[in-house]
């Protein structure tokens, strides 16, 4: 089972079936949001108040130590730090935009692209971006 793991302290963001992140929305409302951990399955669930429009970015937060989870890559993008079964780590980078599908998993030589919106941040390369998480 992959772990999910905040790039600032290091805490687990996995519990069960979810990674639970800490957002904000354009209105400045705060609440818990759950993703799948599955690269790929955009499936989410939320407390039924907290409003999201399609195509607002949110901010997405550690739960635990509040840090803001943007990439250096580009504003749209979240960043996270997976653990696979062998303990690797990756840097797994998604769209904080709602209705965005786009994901990117990398080792720091290679990325696999994941959603039918993943072409609008695929011009960023592998090197030391990505290696300095590491």
């Amino acid at each position: 089972m992959h772990d999910f793991l905040c790039p600032k302290c290091r805490e687990h963001l996995r519990v069960g079936e979810n990674i639970i992140f800490k957002v904000k929305n354009s209105k400045k409302q705060s609440a818990l949001l759950l993703l799948s951990p599955h690269i790929g399955n955009y499936t989410s669930h939320k407390h039924r108040t907290f409003e999201l429009q399609t195509g607002e970015s949110l901010e997405y937060y550690c739960p635990l130590c509040n840090t803001s989870l943007i990439s250096d890559i580009h504003k749209n993008l979240a960043h996270v730090i997976l653990l696979d079964d062998s303990g690797q780590s990756h840097n797994v980078y998604f769209s904080q935009v709602v209705g965005e599908h786009s994901t990117f998993e990398t080792d720091g030589e290679s990325v696999h692209i994941a959603g039918e919106d993943a072409g609008r941040y695929t011009y960023f390369k592998i090197g030391d971006k990505f290696r300095k998480y590491f």
